[in-house]
Formats: C-alpha cells, structure tokens, sequence
C-alpha cells in the first residue's frame, strides 16, 4: 500500500491557511528541472513529493534485493574451505569488495533512515531530493562492487589476464545500461523539449 504524505494538503483541499513552505518550492525546482514540473502533470509540490518518493520506493525495492544478494554471499565466502586458499592479491580483492559491498548497503538503506528521522517534520520535497541523492550514489558503490566481485569469481577460474579483460568488459556493459543510456536518453528528450518550445 502506497505511503500517504504526512504533510497538510494543499490549497483548494481541506487545508485551511496552508502556505507554501521552502521545501515546497524547493520541490517545484526539484520537479522542473527534471522536466517533470508539477504544473505539466496539475500537482502541486506536496502531490509531486509523494508521487516520486513511491517511484523511488520501487526502484530501491529492486536496488536492495540485489545488493542483499551479493552481500550475503560476500560474508559467506570467508566461511569457505577454499578461502584459505587465497592468495594475497585476491585476499586485497576480497576486502575491497566486502567494504564497497557495505558502503552499497548503507547509500540505498539510507534514504528510509532518513524518511523516518524528517518524518512528520514537513521536509517531504527535501527527503525526495536526498533518497535520490543517496540512491545515485548506491547505484555507483554497487556498479563498483560488481566489478570487484567479478574480477575476484573471474580469478579463480581463468587465467589472471583474461579475468581482468572479461571483468572491464562486464563494467562497460554495465556501464552502459546503467548509466550511459538513461543519460543519453534524458539529455535527447531534454534537448527535444526544448527545441519544441
């Protein structure tokens, strides 16, 4: 069931003497700048605020279920027989990605940290502005920790120089759905929005 906004509703609803606050129009900046303002969808900046946070919701539902993933089978790995096995380089490896791995865990678990603590406290626009702000981020530690995680899989299997070249061209794959085509595709529509004004 969808989260309901704890603010006020706006004017015009059942909000007497509502006024607009910063985070309100920081929201309204917020939604403008990534062409989806408020005024092209008739919401104000509360409605807009609540809108994004539960598409943010289900894009960190799918986020964390991965990381949980790869997480947990990062902490079970030193619980292996054949971890002793390991030489130093693969051991430096292993810790990397253990550390980027939990860096990943803390960026996308943040976002509901910080929607509990504000809650109740009008800070709706604000929260939405930094859940993004943080799941971004996660989405970075967890692009880098897949990386590390091949490279350290790739390695006990294939020769130390074909497990590098497979893991940067798995980086770019992932580099590319994750980050080059989502870019790419808002500076297009972006570019287009304009030019049709």
């Amino acid at each position: 069931m969808p989260e309901r906004s704890e603010e006020p509703p706006a004017p015009g609803g059942d909000g007497e003497g509502y006024r607009e606050s910063a985070g309100d129009r920081a929201g309204d900046r917020a939604g403008d700048r990534e062409g989806t303002g408020d005024r092209a969808r008739g919401e104000n900046a509360l409605q807009q605020a609540d809108r994004r946070w539960n598409e943010l919701l289900q894009e960190l539902r799918v986020a964390q279920t991965g990381v949980q993933i790869l997480f947990g089978f990062l902490l079970a790995v030193v619980f292996q027989p054949r971890f002793a096995e390991l030489g130093d380089v693969d051991r430096t490896i292993y810790v990397v990605t253990v550390i980027l791995g939990a860096v990943t865990v803390g960026a996308l678990v943040g976002p509901v940290s910080f929607h509990r603590l504000v809650a109740g406290h009008r800070l709706k626009p604000e929260t939405v502005v930094w859940a993004s702000r943080m799941t971004i981020a996660g989405l970075v530690f967890l692009y880098l920790t897949m990386a590390s995680a091949l490279l350290l899989i790739l390695r006990m299997v294939l020769p130390d120089g074909l497990a590098l070249w497979l893991m940067v061209l798995m980086a770019v794959w992932f580099a590319l759905w994750w980050f080059a085509v989502p870019l790419w595709a808002r500076q297009r529509m972006t570019r287009g929005s304009t030019e049709s004004r």
